[in-house]
């Protein structure tokens, strides 16, 4: 089946301009809305497989319009927005959204994280040949991509789940954001290292057992981030 991505934003011109880029890439179907209530009936009609959205839409922001679409659907969102402080980042992310494009952009650099987001999510849909990795907290099922503790099923995003897949394959190894962007987001000095502290910080929340200690993912200072097994039974 086509993929079907949604461009939200209230600017036409934008609108036409990734619309066009798309298309030569090899996106054919493309929807586009001007507003959120415009968004939310378009993503009844078609379930886009990725939505690209501006946050100041002209009825409702984007960053409340995907905390409506966080309780129905785990869609990847990309959020498109002049602002680009640290503080609107880590709300962009605690929102709901996947990744974070600042005006003005290289539609190419859109094109390049549309992408990343969808081999993210095909991987998360489909099986793996691998099997369980066991730890004292959680488990990583590769065959389901599902992350379980207390043998119920955490929510992460697909992203969330191959970076910290990616960790559990690799431990005991120090990487840092650079390593971690291009092996994980598959793409080499793309966008802002930050986004990848951002999904730490998130990854850590959901399976870290206290919330002020990191027992799995740790930050070495100036060098980058570091994943300690710690296997059940002390294996």
């Amino acid at each position: 089946m086509e993929q079907c991505i949604l461009l939200v934003d209230d600017e036409t011109g934008i609108l036409d301009m990734l619309e066009i880029i798309l298309k030569k890439e090899g996106f054919q179907n493309i929807k586009k809305a001007q507003s959120g209530k415009e968004a939310l009936q378009m993503i009844r009609d078609f379930a886009p497989q990725l939505i690209v959205m501006d946050i100041m839409l002209p009825d409702i922001s984007g960053l409340e319009l995907c905390m409506e679409l966080r309780k129905e659907t785990d869609v990847p969102v990309l959020f498109l927005t002049a602002k680009t402080s640290d503080c609107d980042k880590l709300t962009g992310f605690a929102m709901g959204g996947d990744d974070y494009i600042t005006k003005p952009f290289n539609p190419l650099e859109v094109v390049a994280r549309i992408s990343v987001q969808l081999r993210h999510r095909r991987m998360h849909s489909q099986t793996d040949s691998g099997n369980i990795l066991e730890f004292e907290d959680f488990s990583i099922n590769k065959d389901s991509c599902e992350v379980s503790r207390n043998k119920k099923a955490l929510e992460l995003t697909a992203l969330e789940f191959s970076l910290l897949l990616y960790f559990a394959e690799h431990p005991n190894r120090i990487f840092t954001t650079a390593q971690l962007y291009e092996n994980v987001w598959g793409q080499m000095n793309l966008g802002d290292e930050k986004t990848v502290v951002m999904h730490i910080s998130k990854i850590r929340k959901k399976i870290e057992p206290e919330a002020n200690k990191s027992k799995y993912i740790h930050n070495i200072r100036g060098l980058g981030y570091k994943f300690v097994p710690h296997k059940k039974g002390g294996a």
